[in-house]
């Protein structure tokens, strides 16, 4: 059991003793009314006010323990940076990459490009990402999360058949992770990447609990799964906590272009010529002398 597992526990149990001694001290306010000396009397209504206030205090305990009490806890017992599970798939590719650089054998025979990448700088969220955040909850440092697992299919708490290469068409993209140490509503991103450039991404509050299982998700059209390799990295706040990478090969499909109607051009009238009447011709008359 988890803190926040503990929390929620306590609190039940809390709201259960409340009840009961709010019970117990209505039943002494009741039996004192029976009672036929007067200081007697008095003495067991103030007796049976001062149980019924001690449970109103016990209701007030249990009602800030759920916002507050976890904080606190985590203040006096320091959460493990172990995660509750350990991966059991890495993310060395199954097939063996051929460098596509060969070298002049004047020099030493080492490849200059290297199948695997290695990160030369630290990930860091985007500005216009980072404006997007709506959380004000402090992030735990403590959070930890495992490797990435990727898959298409998902079955609510674990990738199904998780793989590190996929052929085209891809489709519906899951990347699983175990996490634990998490704060509810604290501000969590994923960035999806393809050969270094931003393609997909989701930032919000986060709705899950300290410890379990989550995913991240990116359901492109077919046509924009481009091949190389890709990169997935969390966040949580502006520290980012882990990186996952798949490849994806082959020619993505091509889009079916939407057919655009042609339009019918109208016939151009013809024009039908105007006669016009010719001028009277004036004779040329004879002179007479």
């Amino acid at each position: 059991m988890d803190i926040h597992a503990g929390i929620i526990t306590f609190t039940v149990i809390i709201l259960i003793i409340a009840y009961f001694i709010l019970r117990n001290g209505m039943r002494v306010i009741r039996a004192s009314r029976g009672l036929t000396y007067y200081r007697l009397r008095r003495e067991r209504s103030a007796e049976g006010w001062r149980i019924i206030f001690l449970a109103l205090f016990v209701f007030a305990l249990a009602a800030w323990l759920p916002f507050y009490g976890e904080p606190l806890a985590y203040q006096y017992f320091p959460p493990s940076p172990t995660p509750s599970r350990t991966p059991t798939i890495t993310i060395t590719p199954t097939i063996t990459l051929s460098p596509t650089i060969t070298l002049t054998p004047t020099i030493t025979d080492t490849p200059a490009v290297t199948d695997t990448p290695t990160s030369t700088s630290t990930p860091f969220l985007p500005l216009a990402i980072e404006v997007l955040f709506s959380s004000i909850v402090t992030p735990n440092p403590e959070a930890v999360f495992s490797q990435i697992e990727f898959s298409t299919d998902y079955d609510g708490q674990v990738a199904v058949n998780p793989k590190t290469i996929f052929q085209n068409p891809v489709g519906h993209l899951y990347g699983t992770f175990s996490y634990n140490e998490m704060i509810p509503g604290v501000q969590w991103t994923a960035l999806w990447l393809h050969e270094g450039k931003l393609v997909h991404y989701e930032t919000k509050p986060w709705d899950g609990t300290t410890g379990g299982w989550g995913y991240t998700d990116w359901a492109p059209q077919p046509s924009e799964w481009l091949p190389g390799r890709y990169h997935v990295i969390l966040f949580v706040g502006l520290d980012w906590k882990v990186i996952g990478e798949f490849i994806v090969e082959g020619d993505p499909p091509t889009p079916i272009p939407s057919r655009t109607p042609t339009p019918t051009r109208s016939a151009t009238p013809t024009r039908t010529p105007t006669l016009v009447p010719a001028g009277t011709l004036t004779p040329i008359g004879t002179s007479s002398n």
